[in-house]
């Protein structure tokens, strides 16, 4: 969308008027905003363009990098004067009653609006990865858990309610989805990712988009782009990316939930890429997001991201230096707060050094949001929903921001998510006997959240207040599904301490037992204060600590071991892969994991989760995912062997599945051409269950090197007990497009096999559909076809005679 031009404001000492059309509601938001931009002094016009994070400060842990270093002192009375772009994280910086926090926001939103001269509230942000991070609400399972689930559904249902109970005190927009495809499963974010395949990360991140949106909430893609190929997995670390793994692992996600899902925001990643910024890379930022795709939102700067360009990447002489690079790229909005979008950048406007019409065009986009949303309204009220009926006096408890339908949808989703890895019969547990629960995971309500949950993100510096929501651990769980059985306890180490001395107590309690439930794995936290999470970055993919001896010992004892794992990545498990009974991993499953895990261990449930990253089989041999071509396999030209343990897509059931071929396919269709692929799923057990159909490509000959597979849509199967499915994937060309050896995205003629598999490996394989492409290569970009449209029918058995 082009920027109308406006006319400046002419820097006199009479402010110009402040009344005009862009008061009217009856003009198109576009006609307000032009009319509104030449009206405010070039302070007014800077004070759109910056956040401010009221009781952030530089003492104690921060939860930003470098928060610590970065927060400088505002006076909020003079700030405000001049009006302000946002309000940062107003739940999600201390504990706060909800019903109290709509309060504050409210009051302060009042307070900003009568002391601009337009009126204008902030717009307030914040987090919402794991669920609103504010005390008491909802602590849903992590992003890598949606991507487990294989239910887009069920996420956009999820993110709804998120953005529902958002909007009902007061906030605009959420700082989800992390559209990152992890890269080096050692990155302390992949918690935070949905997984290690574009399309998965694509189709997902879509629909939390959709929900989040549909709530009225501005969703904010991040990071744009590349930040989870940090080199050597360290968080902030630069990215060595190459064009095409760009083009076609890191760009698609975002590409689809623009398109698709209707995303309203973008945010700036911290990452260099070949040595640019991407907050000050016009390149990424305006020519391909905004030129190129035609996105007509906001880009909001990671924390700090802009002041980093001075103070981390070193490419900006001073505050207005960066705030010159930064909007000259494409940045809008400085976050968390003001730094260089201030002061700095009015002196630099003043001066020469930077263009009045950046300004303009930037803060043409904040106010066309702020318009769409209401904010720019002569009826706007900066009560919200929740308040509406309600006396101040009485706020304190009147919003509830867990419901029973909020905790209902996270125990679903946790339930999906669950992936059963392995299982030598052992499970279900009968519900009876001795049961030995061992582990430091077993019995921390924590062991249930990942980084950005709010307990895990603010609340441990707060020990004095409570959680604010009810976590049942796996022990507590475990007991109150089994009441029959006799369920003891040890924690025997440390998440990732150094001492062993407990570990005697946890052997001899399993060696007393007829089975033992080993629950491993992380703590989340953040810059170190981890072993998952952000700055929480892993040297190698072992267990932490001496969780592996622990494991070891338990093993040692003859007693089947259950391995559970609540984990924010994948650890590598073939030094235990033919010596434990079973093992169960959960990606931080949320407020209802317990009692989804007991579910999963007492057979209540039937585990269908399937895994959106690879399970390695030793600690090392990283970065790796399994989207590799033939020499990034396993080979005779080199003697280390990168075959996962538990491939991407892998997950089992406590019951069978027979996939049977349905309808023809043709031999050929053109470069731009569709075929329909079905095929029949039986529930061939005696209980219900829900099968994942996985569909990849394998591309035999490319004119560059191709991932020996690669995922193109895929199908979640609920069945009852004898019950079949008709499932359709409607495949089009586009969908194997990649970026050829031009450097253009391609659909290139010849010969291709569509693999209908239960995961990526190639032993996987259920059934192979070959067809080839014919007639003229073709070049296709953003508008190509981006999804496979599925579609899932019950299969009406004849009646019997």
């Amino acid at each position: 969308m082009a920027i109308p031009a406006v006319p400046h404001a002419r820097r006199t000492e009479t402010a110009p008027e402040t009344d005009g059309p862009w008061r009217d509601p009856s003009l198109t938001p576009r006609e307000r905003v032009a009319d509104l931009v030449p009206r405010m002094t070039l302070e007014e016009k800077a004070a759109q363009l910056y956040g401010v994070w009221v009781g952030a400060d530089a003492d104690g842990d921060g939860v930003a990098p470098h928060q610590n270093d970065m927060v400088d002192p505002v006076d909020w009375d003079e700030l405000t004067t001049r009006g302000l772009g946002q309000l940062t994280r107003p739940f999600g910086t201390a504990p706060v009653d909800p019903g109290l926090g709509a309060l504050a926001l409210a009051r302060a939103q009042h307070l900003i609006a009568g002391a601009g001269r337009f009126s204008i509230p902030a717009l307030a942000h914040e987090e919402c990865l794991a669920g609103f991070t504010a005390w008491g609400a909802t602590a849903y399972p992590v992003p890598l858990s949606w991507g487990a689930a294989w239910n887009p559904e069920l996420v956009t249902e999820m993110a709804h309610r998120i953005g529902r109970d958002m909007r009902s005190v007061g906030v605009h927009q959420g700082l989800a989805p992390v559209l990152d495809v992890a890269r080096d499963l050692r990155w302390g974010r992949v918690e935070e990712t949905i997984g290690e395949d574009p399309y998965l990360v694509g189709t997902i991140g879509t629909a939390y988009v959709r929900g989040l949106e549909s709530a009225g909430i501005v969703a904010t893609l991040k990071h744009f782009a590349g930040y989870a190929a940090s080199a050597g997995a360290r968080n902030l670390a630069p990215v060595r990316a190459g064009a095409r793994e760009m083009a076609d692992v890191t760009l698609p996600p975002f590409e689809m939930a623009l398109r698709e899902g209707g995303a309203r925001s973008v945010m700036s990643s911290y990452s260099e890429i070949d040595g640019v910024p991407s907050a000050a890379d016009p390149a990424l930022l305006t020519e391909l997001l905004r030129n190129t795709w035609g996105f007509t939102g906001t880009v909001v700067a990671d924390y700090f991201g802009i002041g980093f360009l001075e103070t981390l990447h070193k490419v900006a002489a001073d505050r207005a230096d960066a705030a010159r690079l930064a909007l000259g790229a494409g940045v809008d909005v400085e976050l968390p707060t003001v730094r260089s979008y201030g002061d700095a950048l009015v002196a630099a406007v003043r001066d020469g050094s930077v263009a009045e019409e950046l300004v303009d065009r930037a803060l043409y986009r904040v106010l066309l949001q702020k318009c769409e949303l209401g904010l720019l309204d002569p009826g706007w009220s900066p009560l919200p929903a929740a308040l509406r009926d309600t006396e101040p006096e009485r706020a304190r408890g009147t919003v509830d921001l867990d419901p029973p339908e909020n905790r209902a949808l996270a125990r679903e989703l946790a339930e999906q998510a669950c992936v059963l890895l392995a299982n030598d019969g052992v499970l279900p547990l009968p519900g009876t006997g001795r049961i030995a629960v061992v582990g430091p995971r077993a019995d921390d309500p924590l062991a249930m959240l990942g980084c950005y949950s709010f307990p895990s993100h603010v609340g441990v510096s707060h020990p004095g207040t409570g959680m604010g929501i009810d976590v049942p651990t796996v022990l507590e769980s475990l007991r109150g599904e089994l009441p029959g059985a006799d369920v003891g306890f040890a924690a025997g180490c440390e998440v990732d301490g150094t001492d062993t001395s407990a570990i005697t107590d946890a052997v001899r309690l399993a060696g007393d037992a007829d089975v033992c439930v080993a629950v491993l794995g992380d703590r989340a936290g953040l810059f170190g204060r981890g072993t998952s999470g952000e700055g929480c970055d892993a040297a190698d993919l072992a267990l932490p600590g001496v969780q592996g001896e622990l494991l070891d010992a338990l093993l040692a004892t003859g007693t089947p071991v259950i391995l559970v794992l609540l984990t924010g990545r994948p650890y590598a498990l073939g030094r235990w892969a033919d010596r434990t009974a079973a093992v169960v991993q959960s990606f931080f499953p949320g407020e209802e994991g317990g009692p989804a895990l007991a579910g999963v261990l007492s057979g209540r449930v039937n585990p269908s989760g399937r895994l959106p990253v690879s399970v390695p089989r030793g600690p090392g041999g990283q970065p790796w995912t399994y989207l590799q071509p033939p020499l990034g396999l396993a080979s005779g030209v080199s003697n280390l062997d990168p075959t996962p343990l538990h491939p991407f897509g892998h997950g089992m059931s406590y019951t069978s599945f027979d996939w049977e071929q349905a309808g023809q396919v043709p031999a050929e269709i053109p470069t731009d051409g569709s075929a329909d692929i079905e095929l029949t799923v039986r529930n061939t057990g005696d209980r219900e269950g829900a099968e994942v159909v996985q569909l990849y490509v394998h591309d035999p000959v490319a004119q560059t090197t191709r991932p020996q597979a690669r995922l193109i849509g895929y199908a979640r199967v609920p069945l009852a007990a004898g019950a079949a499915a008709r499932v359709r994937f409607r495949f089009h060309a586009d969908l194997v497009s990649f970026t050829g050896i031009a450097g253009r995205r391609i659909v290139e003629p010849g010969e291709l096999e569509l693999r209908l598999a239960a995961s990526s490996a190639a032993t996987a394989v259920r059934r192979t559909v070959r067809l080839r492409l014919t007639g003229p290569e073709r070049t296709v970009d953003h508008r190509r076809r981006l999804v496979c449209g599925t579609s899932v029918e019950p299969v009406t058995e004849p009646a019997a005679r």
